[in-house]
């Protein structure tokens, strides 16, 4: 059973798709987040938030049809769970770019550029990717409960 889920879990196919739909999440990420920091003056850690939150909804609904469509059964209340436990198991990519980004902020540095800080964006990338394997696992296991190839 151990084999067979790590098995599973290195599918390059799967890990490709989940890749692809992590750069269509980190899209809705980005813009989200960039929004609510130029335009409303949010701080980046909250804005950060809102747009993972946005991420993740985006993510789940591509990843139930494509990258995990043939797991799971179907239905309302099923599907529900899923998206129940994708927001709990993707608290922990969550919290690891929350603190990527306050440690970001707490090196005070500004890289004014078109009148925008580039500091306060920059982490936003590097959080994003920090969380990808913690995220491709605890969806595989937790969240569509992947066991075999």
């Amino acid at each position: 059973m151990l084999r067979e889920s790590a098995d599973a879990l290195l599918s390059g196919v799967r890990f490709g798709k989940f890749v692809s739909v992590g750069a269509v999440g980190a899209v809705f990420d980005v813009t989200t987040t960039t929004a609510l920091i130029v335009g409303l003056g949010v701080l980046g850690e909250y804005a950060k938030l809102v747009g993972a939150e946005v991420a993740i909804i985006v993510m789940f609904a591509i990843n139930e049809r494509w990258t995990f469509s043939e797991l799971g059964d179907s239905g309302v209340t099923p599907t529900l769970g899923r998206f129940v436990r994708s927001n709990v198991v993707r608290s922990g990519g969550l919290a690891v770019q929350f603190l990527i980004v306050r440690a970001f902020r707490q090196v005070e540095l500004t890289l004014p550029f078109l009148g925008i800080d580039l500091w306060q964006l920059i982490p936003i990338p590097i959080a994003i990717g920090a969380s990808v394997l913690l995220n491709y696992v605890a969806e595989s296991l937790l969240t569509w409960r992947v066991t075999s190839a």
